[in-house]
Formats: C-alpha cells, sequence, structure tokens
C-alpha cells in the first residue's frame, strides 16, 4: 500500500469517528486544494458532516465559483456564512475600505468582521468542527495535531490533513480527478481574500502570500487563535 493510501485511510477513518462520535459536526472549508481534498473525502462517503465557507465579500471570483464547481460534482450545496453588514459598513465608514494595510491590528479587525464572526455563528450548536489545516503550510501550524480540545468554541476540532505533504494533496487531487480552484495554476498555493493574498516564488513558504506585508509570526487571520493569541490548541490524545 502507498504512502498516500495509507493517508487517505487514516484520514477517512477520522471523518468516520467523527460522524460517528460527534455528530453534529461542520467542516469549514476554504475551497483551497487541502480542503477539496476533505470535500471529496466528505461526499463520497456520504458522511453526515456539514460543509461551509466564510463568504468575506472579498473572495477571489476563482474561489466564489469553486461552490459551483461542488454542486455541479457532488450536487451538494455549500453553506455560506456572510459578515453582518452593518459592521463591514461601520468599518470602513471609520476606517477606510483597505486599512487593513495600516497596521496589524486594523488587518486582524477586518478579519473578525469579516470572518472570525460569521464562523462563530458557523459553528453553534455544533459538538465538533473540521479544518484542513497542515503542519506544512507554516512555522504557525508546526505543531498541529489531528484532533484538539478547542475551550474556545466549547467543542473539538479536527485537522485530518495534519500529516499531508503539499505533494499528498496534488496527488489525491490529480489521482481522483478533484476540482481545484485555478488559482493554485497561477501561483497561489494558499488562498485568502483577494486584496491580501497574492501569487508566491519558487521556495517560498506556502503561506508567503498571504499578507505579505506582515512578519510570519503574525500571519493567522483568528480562526485558529484563542484569545487573541497565536497558540495551539490542546492537543487530545487518539489512541
Amino acid at each position: 500500500m502507498s504512502d498516500l493510501n495509507i493517508l487517505v485511510d487514516n484520514t477517512t477513518a477520522t471523518l468516520q469517528r467523527i460522524a460517528d462520535e460527534f455528530s453534529p459536526a461542520v467542516f469549514a472549508s476554504s475551497l483551497a486544494a487541502e480542503d477539496m481534498v476533505l470535500t471529496d473525502l466528505i461526499l463520497k462517503a456520504k458522511l453526515p458532516i456539514g460543509i461551509f465557507t466564510l463568504e468575506t465579500g472579498r473572495l477571489h471570483k476563482e474561489t466564489l465559483a469553486m461552490v459551483d464547481r461542488i454542486r455541479e460534482t457532488y450536487g451538494y450545496e455549500v453553506a455560506l456564512y456572510k459578515p453582518e453588514t452593518s459592521a463591514i459598513d461601520a468599518y470602513v465608514t471609520q476606517n477606510g475600505l483597505n486599512a487593513f494595510y495600516d497596521s496589524v491590528d486594523m488587518r486582524k479587525e477586518c478579519c473578525r468582521i469579516r470572518k472570525v464572526e460569521p464562523l462563530n455563528r458557523a459553528l453553534a450548536g455544533n459538538k465538533a468542527w473540521v479544518t484542513g489545516q497542515r503542519r506544512a503550510q507554516s512555522s504557525t501550524r508546526a505543531e498541529l495535531a489531528v484532533q484538539e480540545d478547542d475551550v474556545a468554541h466549547g467543542m473539538t476540532k479536527f485537522n485530518p490533513l495534519a500529516d499531508w505533504s503539499e505533494e499528498d494533496v496534488w496527488n489525491y487531487i490529480r489521482s481522483n480527478n478533484v476540482p481545484y480552484n485555478p488559482l493554485h495554476d497561477k501561483g497561489y498555493p494558499s488562498i485568502g481574500c483577494e486584496p491580501c493574498t497574492r501569487a508566491i516564488q519558487p521556495g517560498e513558504d506556502v503561506r508567503a502570500g498571504r499578507w505579505w506585508w506582515e512578519n510570519p509570526e503574525s500571519k493567522e487571520c483568528g480562526l485558529h487563535v484563542v484569545d487573541g493569541k497565536l497558540v495551539r490548541i490542546k492537543a487530545v490524545a487518539t489512541t
């Protein structure tokens, strides 16, 4: 059995355990490559894990088009969670549309409005949530565990692809004809909001194009932060 097959079997087993033991559970998809791997595994197995994405209002058109691709390929409607219009209007009025370039605090406030608050609504009422995070993505995720105790949200958090490399992700996508965001073919290994994401150069960290004007240590949007600090949520032993 190949290493990829082992990874797929382990990931599938994790997803099945989530469905069996942590229902209701939801998958927070960014619609990027690794998230399409999880989407494929969840939907082909018909697992009762809901899939949603955070429609921030600043996504690339190619990213938004993935919602239609998923509907066409799998017959599944991804749930969209959007920021509160009043909060967006207040931020723009007080600071300007692109104030997130001015400081880390301004950028994090934009992320809070457009991503963190909608995430909290999406997670409400669930016992667990799933992400496509991988250890290989950046230094901030080097200690990522497959299962974590997310005290901030009062639930269990799963990162089923924690062990997967970039090569593993793309080998799975190509082997299984999984649809993916065409921006990946244009030098965007990690894709967020359009004004905060750019293509990277060969050899750069896969998340180097996210908030490229900031130091690597601050490059998280708040979705995976506890009490305002970037820390690893407590890992849970699974054996």
